[in-house]
């Protein structure tokens, strides 16, 4: 079973369609043992890193993702659900977040945002999730990311928008998208059912 972390931000109904298109019972959670148990873990995440922080707070998905990661149970977050991941945000001020990866989510230096569309990625090679779609677009709404590689041995996938920003990553029972899977078509369903075979 996959759990869809209901913490008060993501596009829910239309994660929960996706991964449920990916031949798995899917529910949607905000019960902490639920979640912890579960399969498969998945953290949406739209709108600002502090609110989306504050929101996973409540229901202890910090500690949810933290303690996921500790026993190798596979977790991966989309869009904000990624940049929450790592160890702190500048949009609107600064905030801490879950602190999986050693990185800052900037501001990217664009001519015009949020970035919004559909771009190319280049993947990481032995790359799990792309596996089969190395070479499509994916979907994405976003100002912010990592723009800076991190000191780990994670695969990174990178893409173009004006700067260079991290796409995704995956470490171990880890994932996370800066796009949205749910939103990319045929390509981020194949990405969502790549994931999934992994569990």
């Amino acid at each position: 079973m996959i759990a869809i972390l209901d913490y008060g931000s993501g596009n829910l109904r239309s994660a929960l369609r996706a991964f449920e298109r990916a031949g798995k019972d899917v529910v949607l959670t905000s019960d902490y043992s639920v979640a912890l148990e579960a399969e498969g873990l998945v953290v949406p995440g739209v709108g600002a890193f502090g609110a989306c922080m504050q929101g996973l707070r409540t229901v202890r998905g910090d500690e949810i993702v933290r303690e996921r990661v500790k026993l190798s149970r596979p977790t991966i977050g989309i869009c904000v659900g990624m940049q929450i991941f790592f160890a702190d945000g500048v949009e609107y001020g600064n905030h801490d977040g879950v602190g999986i990866w050693p990185a800052t989510v900037e501001k990217l230096e664009a001519r015009v945002l949020p970035h919004m569309g559909w771009n190319n990625v280049e993947v990481a090679p032995s790359s799990t999730l792309f596996k089969g779609v190395e070479g499509e677009s994916f979907y994405f709404v976003h100002s912010y990311g990592v723009i800076k590689p991190i000191a780990s041995q994670a695969l990174q996938s990178w893409t173009e928008y004006d700067t260079r920003f991290l796409a995704a990553i995956e470490d171990g029972a880890i994932s996370a998208t800066q796009f949205h899977p749910e939103k990319s078509g045929d390509a981020g369903l194949h990405l969502i059912k790549n994931w999934v075979s992994t569990l």
